[in-house]
């Protein structure tokens, strides 16, 4: 089967918070000095992770939360977890918060999840503080499966449409425009691909490991570290990774782009603040974030979770960030997932 060039999507990485009424946990101070303006302390922050327990935002904000309090950089970091909707319940959550001491974990799974949800809260009324990681997919099927190559699935899924599933994270985040451009790149002309592609999505990366060690879907597509265990355990068989080089932990994984699509998508992962803190405080959530980032414990979470430093802090994100929300939207549209 000809495979038709693609756009090619390359985007690079980017905590979540306690509920409004914890906020009293959070101490924040000012001190300044005359014509100098006012600086802001915050001696605890609150972690939202917008997601069930197990993927990716999820660890992101619990090795947020390690590293801050293990390394004294604030004496607490309490994550709460609002799952649901691609992370725009969490972020409507975030809209409404008070504390200015507040991080939410967030991304390219987001930016996608806000245009197929059509959610009233929107990262554009947030205050972008870091991009921090960047992962590449793995699209993978059950130990079992009769899926040998990427190939082989793709053309069963052009062949069988709605016959073969795919499980994956939130409808119009990461994993599913990138389900939708293997389509696309296989030939399938984009408003064919709704109505092609059987995509079941899952608000955390547990569920969507029980659905494929189970038996319940064909294949499924996350980050690398969400599945990565269960590679090495022998529970899942990867086809392919979706960065434009092979990944070190599954060395003998074919990029999508060896395997014949040419597509190269990655996922990335960062935090932002609630929209209507000062500048004082934004500052100082840039400094706290900016700590974290250059601490050995940070660079050893990197290592052993496979995420590549992304870091970008300040109004380059802020560019990023408004970049990512135009090109992610063009995308969906494209592939006819919005």
């Amino acid at each position: 089967m000809k495979k038709t060039r693609t756009a090619l999507i390359a985007v690079a990485a980017v905590a979540a918070l306690a509920l409004a009424g914890c906020s009293s946990s959070n101490t924040a101070t000012s001190t300044g000095s005359e014509g100098k303006g006012e600086a802001s302390s915050f001696t605890d922050v609150s972690l939202i992770v917008p997601a069930d327990p197990g993927g990716g935002w999820d660890q992101t904000g619990r090795a947020m939360s390690q590293v801050l309090t293990g390394d004294d950089i604030v004496g607490s970091a309490a994550v709460t977890n609002v799952g649901g909707a691609g992370g725009t319940i969490g972020l409507a959550q975030l809209a409404n918060e008070k504390d200015p001491a507040t991080l939410m974990v967030m991304g390219l799974v987001m930016v996608g999840a806000i245009e197929t949800n059509a959610s009233a809260a929107r990262l554009e009324d947030t205050t972008p503080i870091a991009r921090l990681t960047d992962e590449p997919l793995v699209v993978v099927v059950p130990e079992n499966s009769k899926y040998d190559t990427l190939e082989d699935l793709v053309e069963d899924i052009v062949d069988k449409g709605q016959d073969v599933t795919v499980t994956g994270g939130s409808a119009g985040g990461a994993d599913h425009i990138l389900a939708g451009l293997l389509l696309e790149a296989a030939g399938v002309d984009g408003a064919e691909i709704p109505s092609k592609l059987n995509y079941t999505p899952n608000s955390g990366g547990g569920e969507a490991v029980s659905l494929l060690v189970g038996n319940k879907v064909a294949a499924g597509i996350s980050g690398v570290g969400e599945f990565l265990q269960y590679i090495e355990d022998g529970s899942m068989r990867a086809l392919a990774v979706s960065s434009a080089e092979p990944v070190e932990s599954l060395a003998d994984v074919p990029t999508i782009t060896d395997a014949g699509y040419d597509v190269v998508l990655t996922n990335w992962r960062g935090v932002v603040a609630p929209g209507d803190i000062s500048e004082a405080d934004r500052d100082e959530l840039e400094r706290i974030v900016t700590e974290m980032h250059d601490s050995d414990a940070w660079a050893s979470e990197l290592e052993t979770k496979g995420w590549a430093d992304a870091f970008l802090a300040g109004d380059e994100f802020d560019s990023f960030l408004d970049e990512s929300i135009t090109d992610v939207t063009g995308t969906l549209k494209n592939i006819g997932l919005i």
